[in-house]
């Protein structure tokens, strides 16, 4: 094999050449699937070795946030265990910080590290992959980083989710209309994927909740849409927008175009137009930025932070370095038009890493370098139970038929059988008997009730917790409190999970 060095190997030790994937999303994952299956006889004969450097030990399935916050879907179904899939690769939980590509090394904090106190380390690599995805992308809004909630992980789903019932129960319980007003009132910030699809569904889950409480009617709950464009869902084309507009307003959710949020600041949500909405609850998918370990890399970026690579997903100009994704400013070969690129979603990412890794398996073994070509198929979007629109391959499905395309073609791509198999079961079950509608918003800080008991400080003090039962002599913790859930001001990075434009996932799902 091409590129072998002699990294962390005695005298006598055949050299081996070492991959380093960074990221464990759809890139990094898939890539580190297949190369791990094409490799396995250089890993079988130690030349080579895969390490992906990631900072949770699984990959999320973000197309299946929204039905994991509404409650259809169990959070541990939306992800998969990646040390179960990568049994070949060495899996490092962690963050890249930066990347000497011209010292082949990068610079990677780690879990061990923190607790060392050494800071980070330098680890070599031969080969680089650069896939760590999106994180979110905030603007300048005053309160926004006291006050609003992100929905990019399922750990933001499902505290979203107890986050919604609680202000039911507050709502329920309290004696000030001006607290039960703001409690009822959730404004979602952006008309993506991300921001109709959870509004969707919790606004579906919450009109269902309320039937258990004698004092909270539906037409109580106040859902705000704010999108600062003249359209939502633009993936799924004008008509099926529009479609999409009438459909939530038929809910009595307030869909506000061409309006921006201004200010968030004490529990009041600013709009351009003028009006101010009182809420506990304001949830920002706004939009995704490239991670900040691309700025560090020295490597070529585009005006948007982007790697600029070229068809064959090396990166432009350099050696021994790949990406693909959202990382990535990838050609589209398909396209008519003069300098376009493949738009940052799953249905693009997740047939790159099929190329990627047959290229990156090429280039060591010395073969020919093939380009990615995929043309664009279409977009699918949930509007909640049995509503949904789709446009794919031409034709246009809305209501119940885009709902049904939407749950079979991610079921068909959701990794792994046994993923497959758990999300029908529950879908199944979700169909014979009614929703869960119980709120555990504990599990946040799981020591509050013990901290309390044992005579500690007030929960959310030394990482205690920060929400103890009623009548233990403890409330909420303080404002702007991280995680907080049950507080509006649980600050939370912003930007829309992955199915922002991620209509797709992967060819191929690997079993498991």
């Amino acid at each position: 094999m091409k590129a072998a060095n002699t990294r962390d190997t005695s005298p006598g030790t055949p050299p081996r050449t070492r991959i380093l994937v960074v990221g464990g999303g759809y890139v990094g994952m898939y890539t580190a699937l297949r190369l791990q299956r094409k490799l396995k006889p250089e890993l079988d004969r130690g030349e080579a070795e895969i390490v992906v450097v990631t900072p949770d030990p699984y990959m999320t399935y973000q197309p299946f946030l929204p039905e994991a916050a509404a409650g259809s879907i169990s959070p541990r179904h939306v992800v998969v265990p990646l040390r179960r899939v990568l049994d070949r690769c060495t899996i490092l939980i962690g963050e890249a910080r930066s990347v000497d590509h011209a010292r082949r090394t990068a610079s990677v904090v780690t879990l061990a590290t923190e607790e060392e106190g050494a800071g980070a380390v330098e680890l070599g690599y031969d080969e680089l992959v650069l896939a760590p995805g999106s994180v979110s992308r905030t603007l300048p809004v005053p309160g926004l980083a006291d006050f609003g909630i992100g929905f990019k992980t399922v750990e933001e789903a499902i505290g979203l989710r107890n986050h919604v019932i609680e202000q039911m129960d507050i709502a329920s319980s309290t004696r000030d209309p001006a607290i039960r007003d703001a409690a009822l009132t959730f404004v979602f910030v952006g008309g993506g994927y991300a921001g109709v699809e959870a509004l969707a569904e919790l606004e579906d889950m919450a009109r269902y909740t309320s039937r258990y409480y004698h004092n909270v009617q539906p037409e109580d709950l106040k859902w705000i849409l704010v999108e600062a464009a003249g359209r939502i869902l633009p993936e799924v084309g004008e008509d099926m927008g529009r479609y999409a507009v009438r459909e939530l307003r038929a809910r009595n959710i307030d869909v506000r175009l061409e309006t921006r949020l201004e200010s968030c600041e004490d529990r009041v949500a600013v709009l351009s137009d003028g009006s101010r909405f009182p809420t506990r609850t304001l949830v920002w998918t706004a939009g995704v930025k490239p991670a900040p370990v691309l700025a560090a890399s020295g490597l070529p970026l585009d005006d948007r932070g982007r790697l600029l690579c070229t068809a064959q997903l090396s990166v432009a100009g350099t050696e021994h370095a790949w990406a693909a994704g959202d990382a990535a400013a990838v050609p589209d070969v398909t396209s008519d038009r003069p300098g376009a690129l493949c738009a940052p979603n799953a249905q693009h990412a997740v047939r790159q890493t099929k190329v990627l890794a047959e290229n990156i398996v090429a280039a060591l073994r010395g073969g020919p370098l093939t380009e990615y070509a995929h043309s664009y198929a279409g977009s699918v979007a949930s509007l909640g139970l049995h509503k949904g629109v789709a446009h794919v391959y031409g034709r246009k499905l809305k209501g119940y038929p885009a709902w049904l395309m939407h749950r079979a073609y991610h079921l068909s791509r959701v990794p792994t059988f046994n993923r497959k198999a758990r999300v029908l079961a529950e879908w199944t079950l979700s169909g014979l008997f009614k929703r869960e509608i119980v709120s555990l918003g504990s599990l946040e800080h799981p020591r509050a009730e013990f901290a309390v008991a044992a005579g500690g400080g007030p929960p959310g003090h030394g990482g205690s917790g920060a929400r103890a039962r009623p009548g233990t002599g403890h409330g909420a913790p303080p404002a702007g409190t991280p995680g907080a859930l049950d507080a509006p001001e649980a600050g939370a990075p912003d930007g829309k999970p992955g199915h922002t434009g991620r209509d797709e996932s992967a060819d191929g799902s690997p079993d498991g």
